[in-house]
């Protein structure tokens, strides 16, 4: 059993999704979480999750769209996420890669979900991208207000900020990234965190996983993945689904 804990079932169409679904299912993907990344798109969440039993949802701002409209407040992000089946915020955080976004209104953004996952106590799924001593100072900053949980997703940022991540109480996602072939430093951080602090994603539909490069990528993916975190870790395929599934329903509870 393995957890698809990041992808983006909206972007797909209406048409294809039960098939996409079902394609998970028979590679053991029995369970995924489908990410908010602006207000507007909450509502295609929402119907998703309440639709498909298997599918759990977020909400937030994502940090290319944090100059969109109005960023919500602590208030209304925590609002927007009052639903049985929406089990987390984000992904909200940093991306100074693209920067499609003011870094100013990009951090602001950051600070409001971190404080509405300290305030509502969900996780906060974040997106750090060539941000890596602001993400941390900023996370550092806000927890001294309060812990609150969160998770690096689709991570591939440098070994120093994996360690800062779990110091603090976060876990780390992995994606097809891990199975590229030039992520030899990537696989070295995966082959060392600490078990019990690592999930597994897709970013779906981007970042298919060898030995599907250049392919539309989909949760059903996320068992290739699997693979080569259970190889990092010197595991089966079993032991490390279970593993990350535990990890899952540690980090989302509303899931369990």
């Amino acid at each position: 059993m393995i957890v698809d804990s990041h992808c983006h079932l909206d972007y797909f169409s209406e048409a294809e999704i039960e098939e996409i679904l079902a394609r998970a299912t028979a590679a053991g993907v029995t369970r995924m979480v489908t990410i908010g990344t602006s207000v507007p798109q909450a509502a295609a969440v929402r119907a998703l999750v309440e639709r498909f039993p298997q599918v759990w949802g977020t909400v937030g701002v994502h940090p290319h769209r944090a100059a969109e409209g109005v960023m919500p407040s602590v208030a209304d992000l925590i609002a927007l996420a009052d639903h049985p089946r929406i089990i987390g915020l984000g992904e909200s955080g940093l991306d100074y890669f693209y920067d499609k976004s003011p870094r100013d209104v990009q951090q602001e953004g950051f600070r409001r979900h971190c404080r509405a996952a300290r305030e509502s106590g969900l996780p906060l799924a974040i997106h750090a991208r060539e941000a890596d001593a602001d993400i941390a100072r900023i996370l550092a900053e806000e927890r001294a207000g309060g812990a609150f949980p969160f998770l690096l997703h689709c991570f591939s940022s440098t070994p120093q900020l994996a360690d800062q991540a779990v110091e603090m109480g976060g876990y780390i996602s992995f994606s097809g990234i891990l199975t590229f072939p030039k992520s030899t430093e990537l696989r070295e951080v995966a082959a060392r965190l600490p078990l019990d602090r690592l999930l597994l994603e897709t970013d779906s539909p981007y970042l298919a996983p060898v030995p599907l490069r250049g392919k539309r990528c989909e949760p059903g993916y996320t068992a290739h993945t699997a693979r080569v975190l259970a190889e990092c870790r010197g595991v089966s395929l079993e032991e490390i689904g279970r593993i990350t599934t535990e990890n899952f329903l540690r980090l989302y509870p509303k899931a369990a």
